[in-house]
């Protein structure tokens, strides 16, 4: 029998198949008809993959090697590959010591299940090097191949089937080829049974990145496998269907978070890198993709290197997005701008001002999404000044905290987001209209924005200038809002936390500087100014207190406006050390 994941609904589905479909139903109505469609089809198909007869099904001819031979060119975490050796699973932003049952764990999160299920931490493994790694690694996959003969609703998603697909073949050289020839064997059998698997379960009504996972795992399989090539084919066109809905004209994804481009992208480069080493041709639309979503993702960078914190990302490794940037290939320089995407950039000398300027994506094209409309962050050279916090995991207990607006570089009425947060996790609130209108002049740039967030619950219309001069040290901002008196608000600036920073004599001006370079003067008018605190959580697994500069007042009926503006000093701020 395999393991039982973590869910109830998952017991037996076959002896109540009434209530086990219906209890899913309700969940189809948000998607759209095709996608709701196939997934319907996928919950009736699951009772026959959970019979005892099903794995009679998947039979067939073993390959004794494999047609082509992948390589993952990802270098993985050596720290995290330390722990996996020491029995602690570090995953989806949760950590696990030592458990008991370690498939199926007594309280674990569901993404770190289909983590642990992704094998994507064999990278892990092998960055640590050596034979206890190599050993580790064998053990771990022969202990799931005990486990998991037989079809297991966590394991066997197809999501999770493509990851592992993609994950053993592009290690196999790591932990397979030089093991026992029975462990090869027992390998390549479930290749190719997970691979029949998967096969007759897409399209399986997926959606986002598990869709383009699914058909990765697909290709694969159809490259690596002997005679699978017709795998390969359903691959290609299930991922191109995935595309046409995902990517947007300007390239960048429906999901508008800087982590999912950055992730889509890399799987479709490792897509084309798994075709070239087949010997078949990459596609021309495929290629076409790749082109169109590099130079959005460069959008989304600071001076650092990482990425813009937007839509639950984090800054990202640097090495890592400069690695895909590279493999990408074609034009170096970012975009400016991403009118579908609803993104814009601003650069002048060593400032960079990046801001979210478009509509927060439907729950159908995005679940986790923040209410972040209208926020921006600010970098000098390669230090960050003005951020967003960040965000925790999906299902973690403070993850719709840092969803928040509040979380965000921008204004909050009446301590209320401007996109509702449902209880299910989906924006069930959006505004209706985000505006934007730009200019640039002699090398100044303008932002002229607007979004209707706050027109349902209270009458009101936040509308936000930016301007960034030429030479990049004068940013200043104008925020309104239209409607009806008598309401607080809050506009928020969140300080990275190396940021130094102090309030001046006067109680009214903010001195604040990163790095070596000079000092910059922070003034308000239209509200009082204070300096909070803040937690920042742009990087994995790390907690730091910063802190945040906040200007409050209430509306007074029909125009309330706040102007602010940071200029550069010519010499550093005098400010005390950076909180952390």
């Amino acid at each position: 029998m395999s393991a039982s994941g973590t869910s109830e609904d998952y017991a037996a589905p076959w002896l109540d198949m009434p209530s086990f479909a219906l209890r899913r139903l309700s969940g189809l109505t948000h998607l759209p008809a095709e996608h709701a469609l196939s997934r319907l089809a996928y919950t009736l198909k699951r009772p026959v993959f959970a019979s005892p007869i099903y794995r009679l099904l998947l039979s067939g001819r073993s390959p004794t090697a494999l047609a082509a031979a992948l390589s993952d060119p990802w270098p993985g975490n050596a720290d995290t590959g330390t722990q996996l050796l020491d029995g602690t699973f570090a995953l989806a932003g949760h950590t696990v010591k030592a458990p008991s049952r370690l498939w199926s764990p007594s309280g674990a999160a569901r993404d770190w299940l289909t983590a642990l299920h992704g094998f994507e931490w064999l990278a892990d493994l092998r960055s640590v090097g050596g034979d206890a790694a190599r050993r580790r690694a064998r053990d771990l996959v022969g202990d799931w191949l005990a486990e998991y003969q037989r079809w297991d609703p966590i394991a066997w998603a197809p999501e999770v089937t493509g990851r592992r697909l993609v994950s053993w073949l592009g290690q196999y050289e790591f932990f397979a080829a030089s093991a026992e020839i029975d462990f090869r064997h027992q390998v390549l059998d479930s290749l190719a049974r997970q691979a029949r698997h998967l096969d007759h379960a897409l399209p399986a009504g997926l959606a986002g990145t598990e869709a383009i996972a699914a058909s990765k795992g697909l290709v694969y399989a159809g490259v690596s496998l002997p005679g699978a090539a017709a795998l390969a084919d359903k691959g290609l066109v299930l991922l191109q269907r995935a595309l046409n809905r995902q990517i947007l004209a300007d390239g960048g994804h429906v999901e508008r978070s800087p982590r999912t481009q950055l992730t889509v992208l890399r799987d479709l480069i490792d897509i084309r890198a798994a075709l070239h080493a087949g010997g078949l041709e990459t596609p021309g639309d495929l290629q076409t993709t790749i082109e169109r979503m590099a130079p959005l993702l460069r959008l989304f960078r600071h001076g650092d290197g990482g990425l813009a914190l937007f839509n639950g990302t984090d800054e990202a490794e640097t090495w890592q997005v400069e690695t895909v940037l590279q493999r990408a290939g074609g034009r170096p320089r970012p975009l400016n701008l991403a009118p579908q995407s609803g993104f814009q950039r601003l650069q002048a000398g060593r400032t960079v001002v990046l801001v979210d300027a478009g509509c927060p994506p439907t729950p159908t094209r995005a679940r986790d999404a923040h209410a972040g409309t209208l926020s921006f962050e600010m970098g000098i050279g390669r230090h960050r000044l003005i951020v967003n916090c960040g965000s925790y995991p999906a299902g973690h207990r403070w993850s719709r905290a840092y969803r928040a607006t509040a979380a965000h570089s921008t204004l909050v009425v009446n301590d209320t987001n401007s996109s509702k947060i449902s209880p299910d996790g989906a924006l069930s609130r959006r505004p209706e209209t985000v505006a934007c209108r730009r200019e640039e002049t002699e090398g100044s740039h303008w932002l002229d924005m607007s979004q209707d967030g706050y027109r349902v619950p209270f009458g009101l219309v936040h509308q936000r200038r930016l301007y960034l001069a030429a030479g990049g040290e004068d940013l200043r901002g104008e925020d309104c809002l239209v409607g009806p008196g008598g309401h607080e608000f809050t506009i928020r600036f969140h300080l990275h936390p190396d940021a130094r920073v102090a309030l001046a004599q006067d109680g009214e001006t903010i001195l604040l500087s990163v790095g070596r370079g000079g000092g910059w003067r922070f003034r308000a008018r239209g509200a009082e100014v204070a300096l909070e605190p803040s937690v920042y959580l742009g990087r994995p697994g790390e907690v730091r207190r910063s802190q945040q500069i906040v200007l409050s007042g209430r509306t007074a009926g029909g125009e309330t406006t706040v102007k602010w503006a940071l200029h550069k000093q010519e010499r550093p701020a005098k400010a005390p050390p950076a909180a952390d």
